[in-house]
């Protein structure tokens, strides 16, 4: 037997399962074939006809209280036997004593007769026990239900931040439900289908046009029916895809053979819920953006060229975007991903910025991401962010004529932010090329460069270190160290020429030069700890 699928167990206790949770002392009269039928609940009753307290799907349970007397007629038992069929009472049981010794043949021949499933119930078991063990199974099952629904939804989830968000959500929704499924947009026309493996691929389109016309005209939350000969088609639904205004963008139309289960019909409810959220965002979405960005791509100099009417509708709809005003500063923020940080798709991660940022003006580049946000960035946002495995180079406050040498800056500080693992913001940065190479990336090259000065014994270095960093601050001018140093110019000659063979380097060069003197920048804190003092022994 192939496995039951999931969609199937999304459901009630059914009368079979409850049957074997109870004791096995129950004795089986009669099965009327009710085993698959879902029990609502076990109610003890001796009311001559209790089924209108009954609700569908009841598991009865009697002493036999109404068949005493003139009740046990043949007439009247067998009445009592049809109203409960016609009530559509699941089962019937039976208890023994204290008024019947055995189930009387007069109602095992009307159970019979009307296909009603009898139980005998020995005195052994109290009809309190029958019902706890309903009470409890159904709990547990309610349980299991609601973890399934959940592990759907997030399924569901999973599909809207997909590439393909339509095609996936269907498929999920197939997957969960015994269903075909067709998503048609506001023109009838089909934008998605989905079927599970096996099951049925609907009907053809066409048929489907009475449907639809009723589905695309109407207003308001509805469920428009139909019904095929085609297998998979005896219940076809259409629920209708609306706007905030009760525009109909669309439709979901699902096919089955067989009524949904309410667990089922939630999973469907989800379904249409996130299709009308993702066409929403389609076509009624905000508008900004998009008229940003046509404006952008055909006038790229805008910015700077473009009129004073023309930069006014620009920053209309850049504050539109940011949830701003058109006065608001703005600032560039870009991020990087560290180690541990989870990849989640460039779909999520865009939602996951907008969020965060509050913008609508988010990219994702190679790097990472760069969004235009009208936030500040205070540092319980910048924690927040961290926390996901990111860091940041927040750029300073500007205006929208300013966001293009606003980016710059932010990427000059990008590899800063790579190389360093530490988050910087623009408007704390020192402007020189120390500042922007950052006390990390600093502190390594100083490590690099002057390493074969640093292994020495501490009274060889730190002179070494200062004639070096007095000649360099001198322009290489032997008799301007000199003084300033304090030492004669051929001390400060043949030290220098110490240093050149050490470092293996030319220091008649520039770039070489330049190279030192950012080293030396940061060499004080490679000292500070190094040890105090250093010996051969």
């Amino acid at each position: 037997m192939s496995p039951e699928p999931a969609t199937a167990r999304l459901s009630f206790v059914t009368l079979e399962q409850f049957l074997e949770q109870l004791p096995p002392e129950l004795k089986m009269l009669h099965d009327g074939g009710s085993g698959a039928s879902l029990l609502r609940w076990v109610e003890p009753s001796e009311l001559e006809d209790p089924t209108p307290y009954l609700p569908e799907g009841e598991f009865l349970l009697t002493a036999g209280l109404p068949f005493l007397g003139k009740g046990g007629s043949a007439a009247k038992v067998d009445a009592y036997v049809r109203r409960l069929v016609e009530a559509k009472v699941a089962a019937l049981g039976f208890g023994i004593r204290p008024y019947f010794d055995a189930v009387p043949d007069v109602l095992l021949d009307a159970c019979r007769q009307h296909n009603l499933t009898l139980f005998e119930v020995p005195e052994s078991v109290p009809f309190a026990a029958i019902g706890l063990e309903f009470s409890q199974l159904l709990e547990t099952d309610n349980a299991r239900v609601f973890r399934q629904l959940a592990d759907t939804n997030r399924q569901l989830m999973r599909a809207v931040l997909s590439p393909r968000p339509e095609h996936e959500l269907l498929a999920a929704l197939v997957q969960r439900v015994p269903v075909w499924a067709v998503l048609v947009g506001a023109d009838g026309r089909v934008r998605a289908r989905g079927h599970s493996a096996g099951g049925s691929n609907g009907v053809e389109h066409s048929l489907l046009a009475p449907l639809l016309g009723r589905l695309l005209s109407g207003s308001g939350p509805r469920v428009e029916m139909d019904g095929f000969e085609q297998p998979g088609s005896a219940l076809v639904f259409g629920h209708p895809l609306r706007s905030t205004k009760d525009a109909n963008l669309g439709g979901l139309i699902l096919g089955s053979d067989a009524p949904l289960s309410p667990a089922q019909n939630n999973v469907v409810q989800s379904a249409v819920g996130l299709l009308e959220l993702l066409v929403r965002q389609r076509t009624s979405g905000s508008l900004a953006p998009s008229q940003l960005a046509t404006a952008v791509l055909l006038h790229p100099d805008s910015l700077t060229s473009g009129s004073t009417k023309h930069l006014n509708g620009l920053k209309d709809l850049v504050a539109q975007s940011l949830s701003s005003t058109r006065s608001a500063q703005m600032r560039v923020v870009q991020g990087v991903r560290v180690d541990g940080a989870a990849d989640d798709g460039p779909v999520r991660e865009l939602l996951q910025w907008r969020r965060l940022f509050d913008t609508k003006l988010v990219e994702i580049t190679e790097y990472g991401f760069a969004a235009i946000t009208r936030l500040k960035v205070d540092d319980s946002l910048l924690a927040d962010v961290e926390k996901l495995g990111w860091r940041l180079v927040i750029g300073e406050p500007t205006e929208l004529t300013g966001l293009t040498a606003a980016y710059q800056r932010a990427s000059s500080l990008r590899s800063r932010v790579v190389s360093s693992g530490v988050s910087a913001r623009v408007d704390e940065v020192t402007w020189s090329v120390a500042g922007l190479l950052g006390r990390e990336a600093g502190t390594l090259l100083a490590e690099r460069l002057l390493s074969p000065v640093l292994a020495l014994e501490v009274d060889r270095r730190d002179p070494l270190l200062s004639v070096l960093r007095g000649w360099l601050s001198e322009n290489g001018s032997w008799d301007g160290s000199a003084k300033l140093l304090g030492l004669h110019r051929n001390s400060v000659r043949r030290q220098i020429g110490v240093l050149g063979e050490l470092l293996d380097m030319d220091l008649n060069q520039a770039q070489v030069r330049a190279e030192l003197w950012f080293a030396l920048q940061y060499v004080d804190e490679l000292v500070a700890g190094l040890p105090a003092e250093r010996t051969d022994g």
